[in-house]
């Protein structure tokens, strides 16, 4: 955990609002989803949003995910797997236009 403003780390972890809020504020200021107004932004992302990303960035069999995220089942590990084949195929270059 750090404290005074950035300048001491102490020994305890962050809990999980501080790490919420953290990721809020980066994807604040990175301006992820600069459609979305800031306070729709500051819901969109949390620390949920990391367990999300790690599960579908991860290029490891799903098992290893699965019991990385703590999940009881394959399906609730999908579910966290954001698709990463989206735009793979361009459907209007596929159509000819």
């Amino acid at each position: 955990r750090v404290k005074g403003r950035g300048r001491d780390v102490g020994p305890d972890r962050l809990n999980d609002q501080e790490v919420a809020r953290l990721v809020k504020k980066a994807a604040l200021a990175a301006g992820i989803r600069g459609d979305l107004s800031e306070i729709e932004r500051g819901q969109a992302f949390a620390g949920h949003s990391l367990r999300a990303g790690l599960a579908s960035s991860a290029e490891v069999d799903e098992r290893h995910v699965q019991k990385q995220l703590g999940h009881a089942s394959a399906e609730m590990t999908r579910r966290y797997q954001r698709r990463r084949d989206r735009f793979r195929v361009n459907l209007t270059k596929a159509a000819g236009l």
